[in-house]
């Protein structure tokens, strides 16, 4: 009784262990860098409504009592802390620059802009309109703000504080630019 020959394996993988997180990255870069962000954001969204309202809405009297615009500072500067850890460190950590001075200053810049941005529809809903109640200060503050705010975020961190894959790209342009003058020249000469 002859045994079979024994079946040689498929052809082996490119990658043994390519992870569907990997083959995301790989295939759709901006895709996984929203979902990184929308990650870190959702964490820092919880801290930030959840400060909001201890501090506006927790306790005999609450600490900030009718001062909207103060809770949601504070709130967003503590959201702020955790979203830049996450955001240097995961979202955009293969982006960032070697001189994290200059990257946090324009981190802090940005998320700045992005409270102003995200205070407006607060201001123009406590303030103007005379909307005042809980339901009110929530929807201005942590539904409409903080969609323009998010949205403002993400183009500036894409843009101005994590430039790096831009910065790759023309290095890598210019070095492939070099290289085909260099292989010109020898071709030529």
């Amino acid at each position: 009784m002859t045994r079979p020959p024994p079946v040689a394996d498929a052809a082996p993988r490119p990658r043994a262990a390519v992870t569907m997180y990997e083959n995301l990255t790989a295939r759709w870069p901006l895709l996984a860098r929203l979902v990184k962000f929308g990650s870190v954001g959702g964490v820092a969204y919880v801290i930030d409504v959840t400060i909001f309202n201890v501090l506006l809405y927790v306790g005999a009297p609450p600490v900030l009592e009718g001062k909207p615009l103060v809770a949601k500072v504070i709130s967003t500067f503590v959201a702020t802390v955790v979203a830049w850890l996450g955001n240097r460190y995961w979202t955009f950590s293969t982006r960032r620059t070697d001189r994290p001075g200059r990257e946090f200053l324009l981190f802090a810049i940005s998320c700045t802009a992005g409270v102003g941005i995200a205070l407006v529809p607060l201001w123009i809903s406590h303030y103007v309109l005379g909307f005042t109640s809980p339901l009110a200060d929530n929807i201005a503050a942590n539904v409409i703000g903080l969609a323009l705010g998010t949205t403002f975020r993400f183009i500036a961190y894409s843009v101005v504080v994590f430039p790096g894959d831009r910065r790759q790209q023309r290095d890598a342009g210019l070095a492939e630019a070099s290289a085909d003058s260099v292989a010109e020249s020898a071709a030529t000469g």
